[in-house]
């Protein structure tokens, strides 16, 4: 069973407000950008895959820009381009992220470095190169895409579970930082999302369990509460409402969003 989360036409929380979506070009940053055009933004779209930003930057009006996460200067530079087409950035989504499997006895440093990199030294530059124009506008949210594997880290995701627990810390250090600033920093942290990355992993899991994607899909389904994976649009829904003034009181919070998977009625059901 699957649920196709659509955005509210009625919800105008981003009217007049700026977004920039840092991994807009598929997945989780494909759906959050698609939300926040609905609710009004104006957006800039970031990410590596230029063809498919283009595309979307063309369905939500939006501007699109290429962006590497590893190299500071191209993201300092898709900051500087935001700024100075619409003149302030009111709202930050790093979405962009990368997964592969390894295990603590035999991490292999490039592993290691690539995933830090990406998913923790992405998120950190984003937000180093975007605080200084909100705190002298004394305002902004930043929304940060963690994972439930930050506190409940499976076999095989050494790496990227510890990248996932820096993006947690990391937010919440600076939601403490910037918070009499007017800045809230907040992380979603997704359980299992029906997404490309996702797809990819179901495919390492059945290759190293001798078992087909579908046997792969159904025991990590079996493992979720509501008997099902979640859509981007649902995760999109989530970074919404952290990101907007509905969620005007919380800052260094971690919204898990996995279905009740690590509830007690997954656990019977294991």
């Amino acid at each position: 069973m699957t649920i196709e989360h659509q955005a509210r036409p009625t919800l105008r929380r981003f009217e007049n407000k700026i977004a920039l979506v840092c991994g807009a070009a598929s997945g989780i940053g494909a759906a959050v950008a698609r939300r926040l055009a609905q609710e009004g933004a104006r957006l800039m779209l970031i990410g590596q895959q230029q063809g498919l930003l283009t595309q979307l930057a063309s369905e939500c009006a939006a501007s699109s820009l290429a962006c590497d996460v590893l190299q500071d200067a191209q993201v300092r530079d898709a900051v500087e381009a935001t700024l100075t087409r619409f003149g302030r950035i009111d709202v930050l989504i790093n979405a962009a992220g990368l997964v592969l499997n390894d295990d603590a006895a035999s991490i292999e440093d490039a592993v290691w470095q690539r995933l830090l990199d990406v998913n923790l030294g992405g998120t950190m530059r984003l937000m180093r190169a975007v605080l200084p124009s909100m705190l002298r506008q004394g305002s902004g949210a930043i929304v940060n895409i963690a994972s439930v594997a930050a506190f409940n880290a499976s076999a095989g995701m050494a790496s990227y579970a510890a990248s996932k627990a820096g993006v947690v810390a990391l937010t919440r250090a600076a939601a403490n930082a910037h918070g009499n600033a007017g800045v809230r920093v907040n992380a979603l942290a997704p359980g299992w999302v029906d997404t490309p990355m996702s797809e990819r992993e179901m495919q390492d899991m059945a290759k190293a369990q001798g078992i087909s994607v579908e046997q792969a899909r159904e025991r990590t389904v079996a493992r979720i509460a509501l008997g099902r994976m979640a859509s981007a649009a649902e995760m999109a829904a989530c970074c919404a409402f952290l990101a907007s003034d509905d969620a005007s009181f919380v800052s260094g919070a971690v919204l898990v969003a996995d279905g009740g998977a690590r509830s007690s009625a997954a656990a019977r059901a294991q």
